[in-house]
């Protein structure tokens, strides 16, 4: 088998593939960044490295350097997707080395965001919402997004912080605005929760028979920030208040963990729904000592405005 460096001495001898290697070596040295490279090292850099390394200045100058060609990450163009060539001296030769790029950068920092924010039974749209993009078409909207922002300003992992309670008519968008804080948040590094409360709760019964409920039960007590989406859409036994949503709320309570709520209820009506259970048993006092938590743990918020789900 004929030796590599034979067969490169063969093929430069013939006089069509001379000059076709001549034409690439001038195309190559006359790339702007090549040359900009060749400056700035021109005291290490030799012709013999020069000629040893016009491979890898090919590869170097056939890519995309900072996202110029390429529309998105998806259609990266580059040899390895979503790495842009640097050129560097690695002993006699110049050799290509591969960083990040802008927009795997970006996506690499929304993916890390995205897995701060945890949801059970949450659209996943919910998860991309933003404080900036919430109309503030009325007075309570505007003084929600005025506490939302305030609150993940002043956040500190174990700083005593009120969380909201935000209650008002179907599609106001109080979820959006959970979506949205959580969002805000994971931007400071800060893991939240958001859970879908009637389904939870219907999760858990299920868990019985697994034996798992005080599994979730924990991680949903012990999670930096929690934030229990439509409290008071699910169907109230007394088993669901005093041993699931009591004991995650009193947890909360004493380690000073911020919690956020949305209803359709005010505090008052929701204290209706938390007095009397499926059965039709009345039992106020356990229902006050619920009450006394949310209020503890949240300041409430009524959200007005047009209903967005008929748009």
């Amino acid at each position: 088998m004929e030796r590599v460096n034979q067969l490169l001495h063969r093929l430069l001898g013939r006089k069509d593939f001379q000059q076709r290697y001549e034409q690439m070596k001038r195309q190559i040295l006359a790339h702007p960044d090549v040359q900009a490279f060749l400056r700035a090292h021109e005291r290490e850099i030799t012709k013999e490295m020069v000629d040893r390394s016009l491979m890898k200045l090919y590869e170097f100058i056939e890519q995309s350097k900072n996202c110029d060609q390429c529309p998105s990450l998806e259609q990266c163009k580059n040899f390895l997707k979503g790495y842009h060539p640097h050129l560097v001296i690695k002993g006699t030769v110049i050799d290509v080395k591969y960083d990040r790029c802008p927009a795997k950068i970006k996506h690499d920092e929304r993916k890390q965001q995205e897995s701060l924010i945890q949801s059970l039974f949450v659209p996943r749209e919910i998860l991309q919402a933003s404080l900036s993009h919430i109309d503030l078409d009325d007075e309570g909207r505007m003084k929600a997004i005025e506490l939302a922002d305030r609150f993940v300003s002043e956040y500190e992992p174990g700083k005593k912080m009120k969380g909201l309670y935000l209650y008002g008519s179907f599609g106001v968008g109080k979820t959006y605005i959970l979506g949205a804080i959580a969002n805000a948040l994971a931007k400071k590094n800060v893991q939240s929760l958001i859970v879908y409360v009637p389904e939870f709760f219907r999760e858990l019964k299920s868990s019985l028979q697994d034996q798992t409920v005080n599994e979730k039960l924990d991680y949903v007590k012990k999670v930096p920030i929690l934030m229990l989406d439509d409290i008071g859409a699910e169907s109230m036994s007394s088993w669901v208040r005093d041993d699931l949503l009591g004991p995650i709320l009193q947890y909360r309570m004493f380690e000073n963990l911020p919690t956020f709520f949305t209803s359709n209820f005010d505090l008052q009506q929701l204290a209706h729904h938390l007095t009397y259970s499926q059965r039709g048993e009345e039992e106020q006092v356990k229902a006050a000592r619920i009450m006394e938590r949310i209020r503890y743990l949240a300041q409430p918020v009524e959200v007005k405005g047009k209903n967005r789900r008929l748009e």
